[in-house]
């Protein structure tokens, strides 16, 4: 046996924890939203928390692509709660608009970019804005079929379509690889 093979099972097994990383913060800050407690305590049982999940739910690692521009990161939030605040004000009045009914459609978008963690990224963030909702996904394709109020015609469904990849570029632009960026540029359908 070589002398080195066990520094580079601790290389690999660095490199492993070092890209898994950015999941285990996640886990710990989630479990501090859900108790909505940001103390010492609260930090703590989320870090024994994550420890449990990652290790007996053991799924297979998410290759991240390394690249994370905090600037674009920084603008997806401001157009996310911008989103969120517009699409909230939209249903409200489209419920007290006695007037005419909103029309809704079903309509599928194809993705531009070939990678689960983006398109997971851009479902959620869909669905979280009001008036649109995930109802399900071709992952072979690329198609996400969301469900949409407010459609009147075929330019309302464009407008859709438009946002959808909107919010895709928007998550390339922050945390997609270098190949993902130049799909999303060069308008790779």
């Amino acid at each position: 046996m070589s002398p080195d093979l066990p520094q580079g099972r601790l290389r690999r097994a660095f490199a492993t924890a070092w890209r898994q990383l950015p999941f285990f913060v996640w886990l710990i800050a989630l479990w501090m939203l859900l108790w909505g407690q940001f103390t010492w305590l609260a930090f703590l049982t989320g870090l024994v928390a994550a420890l449990v999940v990652t290790r007996v739910f053991r799924l297979p690692p998410v290759e991240l692509s390394g690249r994370v521009n905090l600037w674009w990161g920084l603008v997806f939030v401001v157009e996310f709660v911008a989103a969120v605040v517009q699409g909230s004000l939209t249903v409200a009045w489209q419920v007290l608009d006695f007037r005419r009914q909103p029309g809704a459609a079903i309509i599928g978008v194809r993705l531009r970019t070939d990678d689960d963690l983006i398109m997971a990224h851009v479902g959620v963030t869909c669905s979280l804005i009001p008036g649109s909702l995930i109802v399900d996904t071709d992952r072979d394709r690329r198609i996400l079929y969301l469900h949409v109020i407010g459609v009147r015609d075929d330019r309302d469904v464009e407008k859709q379509r438009a946002s959808v990849h909107h919010w895709e570029e928007r998550i390339v632009r922050a945390v997609g690889s270098r190949a993902q960026l130049q799909a999303i540029k060069g308008g790779g359908r």
